[in-house]
């Protein structure tokens, strides 16, 4: 049997697994790569309960992929931006979502991520398909594919 943490193996995988490794807080990063950045916000869109929201955000914050920011006093209300560390995650995000499309995405993709540039699409190479762009965050607009699916009411 496996043991529930990754310390004893000398692997930067493994090491990478201790912090990111779980279902939600690679949903949490996802969401805050999309520009989410309050706690509200997070649970809305995630639909993930607030005890464990809120476990990911520490965390998360405690290994500097995200840090909490003051936006209103009286009362504290804090929102969750990026670290540049964060942002690193984008192109391991890409890659586990266009690996996602290849292989599970019997209705075509949920979601295309679009160069804003000229609308071609991300290639597992991180660049456009259409002008052969580096792309990286900033210069993409998820738009949806044709394996979305309808918001329910």
């Amino acid at each position: 049997m496996l043991p529930r943490t990754y310390d004893s193996q000398n692997c930067s995988i493994a090491r990478s697994l201790e912090i990111v490794g779980d279902r939600w807080t690679m949903l949490v990063i996802r969401t805050a790569l999309e520009g989410v950045r309050r706690f509200d916000d997070f649970q809305e869109t995630l639909g993930i309960a607030r005890n464990v929201l809120t476990d990911r955000l520490i965390r998360l914050c405690d290994e500097g992929i995200l840090r909490k920011v003051r936006y209103q006093e009286r009362p504290d209300r804090y929102e969750y931006r990026l670290t540049r560390k964060g942002v690193e995650l984008w192109p391991a995000m890409m890659s586990l979502l266009l690996w996602g499309d290849r292989h599970y995405a019997d209705d075509g993709p949920p979601l295309i991520i679009a160069h804003r540039g000229c609308g071609g699409r991300l290639t597992t190479e991180l660049k456009c398909d259409s002008c052969g762009a580096s792309i990286g965050p900033a210069d993409v607009e998820p738009i949806p594919g044709p394996g979305a699916r309808p918001l329910l009411p």
